[in-house]
């Protein structure tokens, strides 16, 4: 529950529908009136591999899934930087719905508001090095 704490302007709650946070967990992320373009996403864990710094996930319902999008899997990389800290690598890959026309613009917006929050949940946890140990 760590992003309704830290964002709780964008984020109400966190559902575990199963699993405990590793490979196989379906998790539903439940959004404020805040977020424009859907309520919820729900979503599945796919791999985390420790070693290698990498989260994969599916969103198998709610966010843009039926408006825009028939798929959407991402992978998120922590790559370690020589300066310290790291950077964060966001892939994803998507199949439009026919007709469908995404917004550049828009993904533009996208992109730099999650770097925002990514940010911010980076402030917090620096500032609470011991909660998520």
């Amino acid at each position: 529950n760590l992003f309704p704490k830290v964002l709780p302007e964008f984020f109400s709650s966190v559902t575990f529908f199963q699993g405990d946070g590793g490979v196989g967990t379906i998790k539903q992320f439940n959004f404020t009136p805040a977020n424009k373009d859907f309520s919820y996403a729900k979503e599945r864990v796919d791999e985390i591999d420790e070693d290698k710094m990498v989260y994969k996930y599916t969103t198998i319902d709610g966010g843009p899934l039926g408006k825009k999008l028939s798929a959407l899997n991402c992978e998120l990389k922590f790559v370690t930087r020589k300066e310290g800290g790291c950077v964060v690598i966001w892939i994803c890959n998507y199949e439009t719905l026919p007709g469908a026309q995404l917004d550049e613009g828009r993904a533009q917006e996208i992109k730099e508001h999650s770097g925002a929050m990514f940010k911010k949940i980076e402030q917090y946890l620096l500032s609470n090095p011991n909660l998520y140990c």
